[in-house]
């Protein structure tokens, strides 16, 4: 099968969120399957393609826009078993900032869209399923259906829109439709790309996808109630039979504590509980902490979706219990101010490091007893999964992914043989301190429970593998639908 990601951003070369994690690992998990794997993504000026071999422009273009008309550069390069491709434009792409956040943001991604669609008729296979991610290729589909319909090249592609962020959803205004799509008006005038009284180029990705996916079996429930849905629900309800939650896998070649190079001492199910405190105290002892207390820790985006209320109560309750709080993470300013006060407030049980570092990261994954996620929404997350993987035990708000992730440990049931976390359903900061508590509880109490759920949570199996399966089950049925 020929599949092409269409995707704003992907590992190893770019990267904001989860997106680009998923667009990689996806990719890289249907290659070794088999497949022929394609990616099609932006090249930004932060993109060192130099670093990972020599890339070759294979192919340059016009992207034609109402009245404009701007050149694309096609780079190639070969990694992991996946086939890239860059499309350059430094009118649109070479500029220091970051990916998103620019004023023209629907212009730059309207010509990466129209140019991902130009590239699929250059390439030498035929594409068979177009895999796009969010709003920025989300009117592919869309295009397919109704310029290219009649495109001997383009008009058997099947198409997929996998939802990652629902609050992102690429408005622009009426014209925008003719200016920067080519697209005809009466598609805004009976609703089919109306959304909010505008464009919305993630409508038109639900509206003319052959099938849509989002990242969990729960978002995707949550995804069709009028709470939940961030106001899609009527649109993928109309959508119903054609619309699934996959959970999300994990690269496990990136993180593996029995061969991370970023941690102090690897270790495995069979050494954990001797070589992963070596972990712990070796981080305490560089940043001043008790290591015989408990570490819960936190690495995120610091921002209100994450919980930051929740996260702040949490920390002040069980530190002024005799616990450790670190927090590794950037976002807004007051936000990246809370967690300061917290460090100034008791310095002797906080460590905060606001940005970001790799290897920090990895460093408090590994010394961690526990980690704190209490998302007010999650379509998926990778942090409570990373965090199983060696052997932290998430806490976390049983929403979207994270319910589907973690097993929750609950004493009256007994579960502590397939418990991997803790957990709470209402977003309240009594529940998360209660949540915490109980942590606590076991931490100090119940060695033989918390040794139990720490084998458990290193014995979940976040691979790809099943995951990837059910996407090509779903490209499947369309290929099938098309013949």
């Amino acid at each position: 099968m020929n599949i092409m990601m269409v995707t704003s951003e992907c590992l190893p070369f770019s990267k904001t969120g989860g997106l680009g994690d998923v667009a990689y690992s996806l990719s890289k998990e249907f290659s070794k399957k088999g497949h022929n794997v394609s990616v099609v993504s932006p090249l930004y000026k932060s993109v060192n393609l130099e670093k990972f071999g020599e890339a070759v422009k294979v192919y340059e273009y016009a992207v034609k826009m109402n009245w404009r008309q701007k050149d694309c550069q096609v780079y190639h390069l070969y990694h992991d078993g996946i086939e890239y491709f860059f499309l350059a434009n430094d009118y649109y792409f070479n500029r220091d900032g970051g990916l998103y956040g620019f004023y023209d943001d629907g212009e730059r991604f309207a010509f990466f869209a129209n140019a991902a669609l130009l590239l699929m008729k250059q390439v030498p296979f035929k594409v068979d399923i177009c895999h796009v991610h969010d709003w920025q290729g989300g009117m592919i589909p869309c295009m397919l259906k109704v310029t290219y319909k009649d495109d001997k090249d383009l008009k058997d592609v099947g198409t997929v829109l996998t939802i990652h962020n629902p609050l992102f959803k690429g408005y622009l205004g009426r014209d925008s439709l003719y200016d920067l799509y080519n697209l005809p008006l009466y598609l805004f005038d009976n609703g089919s790309v109306r959304f909010d009284d505008q464009v919305s180029t993630l409508k038109a990705g639900i509206k003319f996808a052959d099938k849509i996916t989002t990242v969990s079996p729960t978002h995707a429930f949550e995804l069709t109630t009028v709470e939940g849905s961030k106001g899609l629900w009527y649109d993928l309800v109309l959508r119903q039979n054609d619309f699934f939650g996959i959970l999300n896998g994990m690269d496990q070649d990136e993180f593996d504590p029995s061969k991370d190079k970023f941690i102090y001492k690897n270790y495995n199910l069979n050494n954990f509980s001797e070589n992963k405190f070596e972990n712990k105290l070796k981080f305490c002892e560089e940043n001043h902490l008790d290591p015989n207390a408990p570490l819960f820790a936190v690495v995120s985006r610091l921002t209100d979706q994450k919980g930051l209320d929740l996260i702040y109560s949490m920390a002040d309750f069980l530190t002024h219990e005799g616990g450790n709080f670190a927090v590794l993470g950037s976002g807004d300013y007051y936000a990246e101010e809370m967690m300061n006060s917290l460090y100034n407030r008791n310095p002797s049980h906080n460590y905060v490091y606001i940005g970001y570092s790799n290897e920090i990261a990895h460093k408090l994954y590994a010394a961690s007893d526990f980690f704190i996620m209490p998302s007010a929404f999650e379509p998926c997350g990778l942090g409570q999964m990373i965090a199983q993987r060696y052997g932290s035990l998430p806490i976390v708000r049983r929403t979207g992914g994270l319910k589907d992730s973690v097993i929750c440990y609950d004493n009256e049931r007994k579960n502590d043989d397939i418990a991997n976390g803790f957990g709470f359903d209402d977003y309240s900061q009594m529940e998360a301190v209660k949540a915490t508590a109980t942590a606590l509880n076991i931490y100090y109490s119940k060695k033989d429970i918390l040794n139990r759920l720490i084998k458990n949570a290193l014995k979940t199996d976040h691979s790809w593998n099943e995951s990837a399966n059910k996407y090509l089950e779903v490209y499947s049925w369309i290929l099938a639908s098309k013949n």
